[in-house]
């Protein structure tokens, strides 16, 4: 599952880089870091980019997830701090929601 989280998280990225001046790299896009100092989004790209991921969850496995819960925000290690640790979280919200 995490091949094809990082497939659908390279998408959106590449969607995304083809609108910003600034490209975020995907060579190594599993190490990018999200948000923070070292960050590739303020909070208003990163809410953006949020809601596009979503989407394409949504179109591509139909499943509908928030990554912006309570649960995700919440947590210890953020899910936003890499994208490595987002395909993480995402896994185990898609198991949890198949799950019930």
């Amino acid at each position: 599952m995490h091949d094809q989280l990082l497939a659908l998280i390279t998408g959106v990225v590449e969607e995304l880089n083809e609108r910003r001046s600034e490209k975020i790299p995907t060579e190594d896009l599993p190490g990018v870091v999200l948000y923070g100092d070292a960050g590739v989004f303020d909070s208003m790209h990163l809410v953006n980019f949020l809601a596009l991921v979503e989407e394409a969850l949504e179109d591509e496995f139909d499943v509908e997830i928030s990554l912006t819960s309570e649960k995700a925000v919440s947590r210890r290690v953020s899910p936003f701090s890499s994208v490595r640790r987002l395909i993480d979280f995402i896994d185990e919200e898609m198991r949890l929601a198949a799950a019930s």
